[in-house]
């Protein structure tokens, strides 16, 4: 086992990243047009849609569309010309609380022929004069005209007993792998040692059919007392997770100060919160004095100080050809577009790209090719390779 190293000399300049948001303030956008020269690529920033209310979680539709999630509750239908439908009805209650609101969106694989759309939000309980919650995962049907949600249906719902009326860590991501499974994460809702408990949902990615059910292969199927849709374990708060184009699946996760991760995610793997982490409490006390442990997996890299981690994306398109492979991660307290080298699995080296003034919540690479990054300014806007 190795001593922690408090490499936290940095810190200061998180904490003069975060005045921005402690005092209200919220700097200008880029204006359209403007070159910018990254590493590899040049390009120019478009704003695509304006007015959205903190925009969370965004996905493509066939036509070119998009499908955005606002943590207040609301889901839009987003057009290229940058029209913002109104609200879509049929969308869930949610608490708005904290962290907490209408998170992730994804389509089922096949959405074309079922217009199945999955969504991730923190499920509302009233318990006396106080509300609790936990994130669920439910599907509905997109209406033809794209103007409703219809037959819902709840996929995971874990026992009210795991509800809080804790504000935040609540996840969440969803992806679907090449076999058509959906994997979605919940955070640890700021009960740290519930990541490592396999009788409890959160601080996990969990996996299961498109239609909600379990998995017979999941890792801890026949294990009496663990959940049987967890896939992977001690994870803090995953708000990031994508497919590499070779199929494997990652997530990023917030750390405490210090220590966000980026992992590989496999079948039954502990990633070691709260026992193992780069990180400290926010008041500058220890967490745990190791960062290794046996039985417990090693991030394939993280962040010191951190960047405060939030969507990711893996650049699989034509125009920004020499970004092919790469991770694209955006951060909140940092603002930035970071891209991440991999090779054979690993991060070689790290380029911030863009830093667009605004809090980035989310990222998707575009079927135009183009980079889509949901600013909490309220703008969705993208990157476009600048003409030679």
């Amino acid at each position: 086992m190795k001593l922690r190293k408090l490499l936290f000399v940095a810190v200061p300049v998180l904490v003069l990243a975060a005045l921005p948001l402690v005092f209200g303030f919220t700097p200008s956008i880029d204006d359209d047009g403007e070159v910018h020269q990254s590493e590899r690529h040049s390009f120019t920033v478009e704003t695509v849609a304006e007015g959205l209310g903190l925009p969370w979680g965004m996905t493509f539709l066939p036509d070119g569309r998009m499908l955005v999630t606002e943590k207040e509750g609301p889901i839009k239908v987003v057009s290229p010309d940058g029209t913002v439908s109104a609200p879509l009805a049929g969308t869930p209650e949610v608490c708005f609380c904290g962290q907490g609101g209408m998170l992730d969106v994804e389509l089922h694989p096949d959405f074309e022929n079922n217009r199945w759309v999955y969504l991730t939000y923190s499920d509302p309980v009233q318990q006396g004069d106080q509300q609790i919650s936990n994130t669920v995962l439910v599907r509905a049907k997109l209406s033809a005209d794209a103007t409703a949600l219809t037959d819902m249906e709840t996929l995971f719902k874990a026992d009210e007993a795991t509800y809080t009326r804790r504000p935040h860590h609540f996840g969440s991501r969803i992806v679907f792998d090449d076999e058509g499974f959906v994997y979605f994460t919940i955070g640890d809702r700021g009960q740290q040692d519930q990541a490592q408990d396999l009788s409890l949902p959160n601080g996990k990615t969990h996996r299961l059919h498109d239609d909600g059910r379990i998995p017979a292969d999941n890792p801890f199927v026949n294990q009496a007392g663990a959940l049987p849709s967890i896939w992977t374990y001690g994870n803090r708060n995953a708000q990031g997770m994508a497919i590499h184009p070779d199929g494997s699946i990652w997530t990023n996760e917030h750390g405490p100060r210090g220590g966000d991760e980026l992992n590989l995610m496999r079948s039954g793997v502990n990633y070691g919160w709260p026992v193992i982490t780069y990180g400290i409490n926010y008041n500058g006390t220890p967490i745990t004095d190791i960062v290794e442990k046996e039985g417990m997996e090693q991030p394939v890299h993280y962040w010191l100080p951190s960047i405060a981690v939030s969507g990711m994306a893996f650049y699989d398109g034509d125009a920004f050809s020499e970004w092919y492979g790469d991770a694209l991660v955006v951060s909140l307290a940092y603002m930035e577009l970071q891209r991440l080298d991999m090779h054979e699995g690993k991060v070689t080296h790290v380029e911030v790209v863009h830093n667009p003034g605004a809090r980035i919540r989310d990222i998707e690479v575009g079927p135009d090719g183009n980079v889509y990054l949901a600013m909490e300014s309220d703008k969705i806007v993208r990157l476009v390779p600048a003409e030679a």
